[in-house]
């Protein structure tokens, strides 16, 4: 296996980092919004100390040469592609596979997708997307989900967040130098604009309802790890979850919120190492 630092797809240029020793079992690591990579970078510490190696790229919106203009372009059907091209870049027929809010999302469709590709399946924050769509016909996760409905208005919503990313991020409690980082990668409107159409993109048809995205139950290994105090991804959802997961499945209740990676990094490597230990050590 090499080093990969850039991956090219559809003319498309993700940045990479790969991380671990180069013939660990591959773990392939998602972010969310609004984070990158990088989000990454203490659970990846500790997962290649345990002979693991971890693979995270900043995603279609993220990287600056993946920013296609269509919203069209951020369905989820080629938002999976892209992470499923990062482990064939890497030679790895399986995979563990980890993702956290957004990353979450395109983590419960690869593993519909692509079962027989997904050693384990470890999921920060966000439930499974049938649990989250009943959820919201309840007043409590309507309430928590208002930003969806505005991140919908074309333009109005990356002008509002230009700059203020870092702030926002600040309060929340991600540690200063991270929050600084996502305050430089989003200083504009242009910055945003990616980003914000995976949520316009969502009320789209795309890998939710096309043929290959399977049935929605999840047949691979499954660990959940959700915040109590999360303020946008509420109870109903989170418990819900199992009902799809027709594997091992464990659901893990933190007293924490929604920043996972950053800010309950060793819970949630805990969390990843016995999943990927309840299924050996496949995924190279």
């Amino acid at each position: 296996m090499t080093r990969i630092q850039n991956l090219i797809r559809q003319g498309l240029r993700f940045d990479v980092l790969d991380r671990g020793p180069e013939d660990g079992p591959v773990v392939l690591l998602l972010h969310g919004f609004p984070q990158d990579a990088r989000c990454w970078d203490e659970i990846a510490e500790l997962l290649a100390a345990q002979g693991l190696r971890t693979l995270a790229m900043d995603q279609r919106g993220y990287s600056q040469g993946a920013r296609p203009e269509k919203v069209r372009d951020y369905r989820r059907a080629e938002l999976s592609a892209d992470a499923l091209a990062l482990a064939d870049a890497a030679g790895a027929q399986q995979f563990h596979l980890v993702g956290h809010d957004w990353g979450g999302v395109l983590a419960w469709d690869i593993a519909q997708r692509a079962p027989e590709r997904v050693s384990s399946l470890t999921v920060l924050s966000t439930p499974h997307p049938t649990a989250l769509g009943h959820a919201l016909k309840t007043p409590d996760q309507v309430k928590k989900s208002w930003y969806i409905g505005v991140f919908q208005i074309s333009a109005l919503p990356e002008r509002l967040l230009a700059g203020k990313i870092g702030s926002l991020t600040r309060r929340a409690g991600i540690p200063e130098e991270a929050s600084s980082r996502y305050g430089h990668r989003f200083a504009t409107a242009a910055d945003l604009r990616g980003p914000i159409n995976w949520y316009r993109a969502m009320f789209r048809l795309d890998g939710v309802t096309d043929k290959d995205a399977g049935n929605g139950i999840i047949t691979v290994p499954t660990t959940f790890v959700w915040g109590k105090r999360d303020p946008a991804l509420g109870r109903t959802a989170a418990e819900e979850t199992e009902v799809y997961v027709h594997a091992p499945y464990r659901f893990i209740e933190l007293d924490a919120g929604h920043w996972l990676p950053e800010l309950e990094a060793a819970t949630v490597t805990e969390a990843i190492l016995d999943r990927i230990t309840s299924v050996g050590s496949t995924g190279s």
